[in-house]
């Protein structure tokens, strides 16, 4: 069964909202059970299970606050999707291991979300601009 790319973005927009609202409940409900979940990068590495995915989620919303998520661009295929997106915040923790000291911070995102036939999602990979990050939080320690 096919799923729609309204059904897609409605998928992928619940799952923002989540994440907007620091809630690590509703955004693991966006997932299947057996999520593939993969943040390029990461020392965990790809992790399978929402379970498995929960402590990225916990360490982001203790790092990252404020967020809001403005896409970009959406390429659709039968069961997937790349969005680009720009995310805007605070940095009240560590995000990637350095001190963000409450500044501001924005970066660029790339996710590829793959779904299961009642749609949730079934993969997650994600790819961070992380010179951004780098960039922006080095400089607030000048």
């Amino acid at each position: 069964m096919a799923i729609t790319r309204e059904e897609m973005d409605r998928k992928i927009d619940e799952h923002f909202g989540f994440e907007a609202r620091d809630d690590v409940e509703g955004v693991l409900a966006t997932l299947t059970d057996d999520v593939e979940h993969d943040v390029v990068g990461s020392p965990r590495g790809p992790t399978r299970g929402r379970e498995a995915a929960r402590p990225f989620y916990e360490s982001m919303f203790a790092d990252l606050s404020e967020s809001t998520v403005e896409g970009r661009k959406r390429l659709y295929g039968a069961d997937f999707v790349v969005d680009e997106s720009l995310w805007k915040g605070r940095a009240p923790g560590k995000p990637f291991g350095i001190d963000g000291r409450n500044r501001p911070l924005e970066f660029r995102l790339l996710h590829i979300f793959e779904f299961a036939d009642n749609g949730d999602i079934k993969r997650e990979n994600v790819w961070i601009d992380l010179g951004a990050v780098f960039r922006q939080l080095q400089d607030a320690h000048r």
